[in-house]
């Protein structure tokens, strides 16, 4: 016969699971520095340039 399962322990081995990936996502979306801020939006702003730079205009 198979293992004898705990469903309550599973729940909270599923919730501990399910928080710590959370966490990791977190920290990367919101672990950022100020500078490493900074310079993303100096990134972001030089293509939304370059990009604009190239759009033909309806003449």
């Amino acid at each position: 016969m198979g293992e004898v399962v705990s469903f309550k322990q599973a729940r909270k081995t599923r919730a501990r699971a399910a928080k710590e990936t959370q966490a990791a996502a977190n920290r990367a979306a919101f672990g950022r520095t100020k500078a490493e801020k900074a310079a993303d939006a100096v990134e972001q702003a030089r293509k939304d340039a370059l990009l604009d730079g190239a759009k033909l205009t309806d003449s």
